[in-house]
């Protein structure tokens, strides 16, 4: 069985994180250390997503950077904004991208996953689709997002139950999520 993650689940599961506020309070912590970490790349209007999504990734082993609540990120946008992007890029282990349906009128997020491709190559970027249903492929309509692995809930030959995996879906081959944010 092979699934997508459903916008209402992700909501659903960072509720708990936007009431204890915990995304927001991460970098008054001194919680800063981008060594080992994940980019999370995502549109602003899939915002109530980012939350679930983290909790995932974080729960998997990940330590999960997101620009909007980066304190260094200037008000506005700028050649600034771009600098310390691509400075978050190149020092995080892995990228994510957040796929929906809003990734597709982002100017942002095609230019952030071409940023990672160039520095990190396909094997250390993850697409993330969060669908309205669990089925749902309208995310696929941006082709280039075929190149790169994707996070969906699913099995592994050997493993008993259905657990977050990353999938190779041209060579069939998955590992699980913890392991290819370890590095493999």
């Amino acid at each position: 069985m092979r699934q997508y993650i459903t916008r209402a689940n992700l909501i659903e599961w960072g509720s708990e994180i936007r009431k204890a506020g915990t995304l927001a309070n991460r970098y008054s912590q001194g919680n800063r250390t981008l060594a080992g970490s994940t980019f999370l790349s995502h549109s602003s209007k899939d915002r109530e997503l980012v939350a679930g999504a983290t909790l995932i990734l974080e729960n998997h082993g990940a330590q999960v950077y997101i620009d909007e609540i980066d304190p260094e990120m200037p008000p506005t946008t700028s050649r600034k904004t771009a600098d310390i992007l691509k400075s978050r890029i190149r020092d995080t282990k892995r990228f994510v991208l957040l796929a929906s349906s809003n990734s597709k009128d982002s100017r942002w997020v095609p230019w952030e996953l071409g940023y990672a491709d160039g520095h990190k190559g396909t094997g250390r970027i993850a697409v993330f689709p969060a669908v309205d249903v669990w089925y749902d492929t309208d995310w696929t309509s941006q082709e280039y997002l075929g190149l790169y692995d994707r996070i969906i809930w699913g099995d592994i030959v050997g493993r008993e139950d259905a657990m977050w995996i990353v999938l190779n879906e041209e060579a069939n081959t998955a590992i699980s999520l913890r392991q290819w944010l370890q590095g493999y």
